[in-house]
C-alpha cells in the first residue's frame, strides 16, 4: 500500500502533465508538444481567417499563410513555439491601427481604448469616435502604412501593428517593424467577397481583444436584422453601382463581389452582373462612358460610391461630369441616390446599408437613411 506521501506526489505529476497538455502549446507542426486544439471556431460566412481554440484559451489564428498565437494575460506561452508563428500576448492595449476598415470593429466592441496609434490622422477619419480620439490626444497619428513614425510607435510601448495589404508593397516597412520587436497583423477583411464575411471579421478582433462573447452577440444581432428581408422575393429591379474618376472613365464592381452580393440580399439584381474576372485580383475595373452607358443605361436604381470622388451635392453635379448620364432611366425617373462617405469606414455597417438598399429598392419616399442620400 503506498503511503498518502506519494500518492500526492503521484496525483501533483499527474496534475501537471494534464496542465502541460492542455496550455498553449499548437499541433505538432507549431510546437514540439503533442497538445490538440480543443475546436475551431464557427465562421458562417469568412474565409479568409480562421481560429483553433486552446484549452486554457489560447487561439492560434491563420490569416492566409500567416499564423498568430494569442496566449491570455497571465498564461505562459510555450518555450517550443515554431518560428514561422507570431506571438501575440495579451493584453493587446497599445495597438498601432493601419487598416482603417478595422477600426468599426474596435468601435463595435468599445475598445477603441485599446487604439493607441493610428495610421490616418484626425481628418481622414469619418468614425467620429476616432476623429475625436485622434484630436484630444487619446489616441496618436503615427503615420501611413508607408512611412511610420517609429520613434512614435516605439515610445508609446505599440504591442502590435494591424495592417491592410497595403504593407505588402513596402515590404521593408514590415520588416522594420518586426525587428523593433513589434508583432504586425496584416488583416485581409478586404478580400472576402461576401459582405457579411467582412463583418465577421468582428470575432478575429474580439480574440485579439479577449472579447469573444461580446464579438458573437454583435454579429449574431446584426445578422438577425436582415432575416426579415432575406426572406422576401426579388424586387426585380437593376442597381448598378458606380463612379466616375477626374479623367472621366467609370469605375464599377465586378459582379461576385461583395457589392453584388449585397445587392441581391437587398431584393435587387446587379446590373453589371455580366462583368466578371479580367485577370487580375482587383474586386473593381474601369470602363469608358460608352460601355457603361450601354449596360446601364436601364438600370432602375444608380448609386453613386463616393468613397473616392467625394459626395455629391445634387443630381447636377453628376450629370456635369458626363451629359450622356441625362439618358438612363434612373435619372430620368429620380432614382439615383449617393453614399455617405462614412459607409467604407464603417464596416459593421453593411447590414444597415443592405436595409437601405432594400428601403429605396420598396418605398418610394423612403424617409432619411444614414448612408445613402437621393440626389435632386
Amino acid at each position: 500500500m503506498r503511503c498518502p506521501r506519494c500518492l500526492a506526489a503521484l496525483l501533483l505529476a499527474a496534475l501537471s502533465m494534464l496542465l502541460l497538455l492542455s496550455g498553449c502549446n499548437t499541433d505538432t507542426t507549431a510546437s514540439k508538444s503533442v497538445a490538440e486544439p480543443v475546436s475551431p471556431m464557427e465562421l458562417t460566412y469568412a474565409t479568409q481567417f480562421s481560429v483553433d481554440k486552446y484549452a486554457n484559451g489560447c487561439r492560434l489564428v491563420t490569416i492566409a499563410n500567416d499564423r498568430y498565437l494569442v496566449v491570455p494575460e497571465g498564461i505562459t506561452p510555450p518555450g517550443d513555439l515554431d518560428e514561422n508563428i507570431v506571438l501575440l500576448q495579451q493584453p493587446l492595449d497599445n495597438i498601432y491601427l493601419v487598416a482603417t476598415s478595422a477600426m468599426d470593429l474596435f468601435r463595435a466592441l468599445d475598445s477603441l481604448d485599446c487604439v493607441r496609434l493610428s495610421g490616418t490622422d484626425a481628418d481622414g477619419w469619418y468614425i467620429p469616435e476616432a476623429k475625436q480620439a485622434i484630436e484630444n490626444g487619446k489616441m496618436l497619428y503615427a503615420g501611413k502604412y508607408n512611412a511610420p513614425d517609429y520613434e512614435r510607435i516605439l515610445s508609446e510601448g505599440c504591442n502590435l501593428a494591424v495592417e491592410s495589404t497595403m504593407i505588402y508593397h513596402t515590404p521593408e516597412i514590415k520588416e522594420q517593424l518586426e525587428r523593433l520587436g513589434i508583432p504586425v497583423l496584416v488583416e485581409r477583411s478586404s478580400y472576402e467577397a461576401h459582405p457579411l464575411g467582412r463583418m465577421e471579421w468582428i470575432k478575429l478582433y474580439g480574440v485579439l481583444l479577449g472579447r469573444e462573447d461580446e464579438a458573437e452577440q454583435i454579429f449574431s444581432q446584426a445578422t438577425a436584422a436582415l432575416e426579415p428581408i432575406l426572406k422576401q422575393p426579388s424586387t426585380d429591379k437593376t442597381v448598378a453601382f458606380f463612379y466616375i474618376n477626374s479623367t472621366g472613365t467609370v469605375n464599377v464592381h465586378k459582379s461576385g463581389d461583395y457589392i453584388s452580393e449585397m445587392i441581391r440580399m437587398a431584393g435587387g439584381i446587379y446590373a453589371l452582373q455580366d462583368l466578371t474576372d479580367t485577370g487580375n485580383a482587383l474586386s473593381t475595373m474601369n470602363m469608358d462612358m460608352e460601355s457603361f452607358y450601354a449596360v446601364a443605361k436601364d438600370a432602375d436604381v444608380l448609386i453613386y460610391n463616393s468613397t473616392i470622388d467625394g459626395e455629391l451635392k445634387d443630381l447636377e453635379q453628376l450629370l456635369e461630369k458626363s451629359e450622356l448620364l441625362t439618358d438612363f432611366k434612373a435619372v430620368q425617373n429620380g432614382d439615383v441616390w449617393c453614399t455617405g462617405q462614412n459607409m467604407f469606414q464603417e464596416s459593421m455597417a453593411l447590414g444597415q446599408m443592405i436595409l437601405e438598399i432594400h428601403t429605396i429598392l420598396t418605398e418610394n419616399e423612403p424617409g432619411d437613411l444614414e448612408y445613402l442620400y437621393r440626389l435632386q
